[in-house]
């Protein structure tokens, strides 16, 4: 059995800098063999797709799947997820094409899954951080998926970009789901997880420093994302039992995200562990 497959899905909007500054974050982990597979959502640049076909022909790419059209991320990473379950893979890894991944973040997560066979999937704090913007916030998450399902009611206990999983996640819940959940594509995995019995864990410790955009915080003030993301977490309230407190939380999510990008930006630094 194949060991780790780093699924990493890349589109038009994507920078070449933070694309090669990504994918040589993997290349310097420390102690871990794995294979990387990427999937091109649509065209992106010819800089992009020729440094990637240039890695794949040097085969420091195991898979580069080129689709024309734009499908959006929930769509291609269950297509590499696929063929990383096709090619009996026991671990699959998210990496997001502009984040950086710490030289220890693989080597941690593949030694706790090999000494907790329970654990479906793990995830580590997350450091964010925006040149530009002057921003840098250290993020913690709970621990152990008893505390994760409590702290589920306020927000996803799991940071998406630094998740770990073991082949029998996907056993149990399926794949991303591709409609209806804008930008979701996470909040609806945990819960899908949540209810086919999967059993979760984060790391203490730092895994994935997250590149946080010029248009973040406005892209978060969007009308039709506010209404989706209220809606999506009312679904999740529902099917996970979790109560009016988690519609209370729901409805102050809302309203920081009303706020104007300067204020939102304050919010997320200090009312954020």
């Amino acid at each position: 059995m194949r060991k780790i497959a780093i699924v990493m899905s890349v589109y038009l909007n994507d920078s070449l800098d933070h694309v090669q500054e990504a994918i040589d974050s993997l290349f310097s982990q420390n102690d871990v063999e794995f294979d990387i597979l990427i999937q091109e959502d649509g065209q992106v640049s010819n800089e992009i797709h020729k440094y990637l076909n240039n890695l794949f022909k040097m085969k420091k790419i195991q898979f580069l799947g080129l689709r024309e059209k734009n499908l959006g991320l929930a769509y291609s990473l269950n297509e590499l997820i696929n063929y990383a379950l096709k090619k009996d893979y026991e671990y699959i890894a998210r990496m997001d094409a502009d984040d950086i991944s710490l030289p220890n973040r693989l080597k941690l997560q593949f030694d706790f899954m090999n000494k907790n066979k329970d654990i479906d999937v793990v995830g580590t704090n997350i450091v964010e951080f925006g040149n530009e913007l002057n921003y840098h916030k250290k993020v913690h998450f709970p621990i152990t998926h008893e505390e994760m399902l409590i702290f589920f009611k306020k927000r996803v206990p799991i940071a998406h970009v630094s998740s770990f999983f073991r082949n029998t996640f996907f056993m149990k819940t399926g794949l991303y789901r591709t409609s209806g959940h804008l930008n979701n594509e996470d909040t609806f995995l945990w819960m899908d997880g949540f209810l086919s019995g999967c059993k979760f864990a984060n790391i203490d410790d730092y895994g994935v420093k997250v590149r946080i955009s010029n248009d973040f915080f406005d892209r978060r003030g969007g009308a039709k994302k506010i209404v989706s993301d209220f809606m999506n977490r009312l679904e999740v309230n529902r099917a996970l039992k979790f109560g009016y407190l988690s519609t209370f939380y729901s409805f102050g999510f809302v309203i920081m995200n009303l706020l104007p990008a300067r204020l939102k930006k304050i919010a997320y630094l200090h009312l954020r562990k």
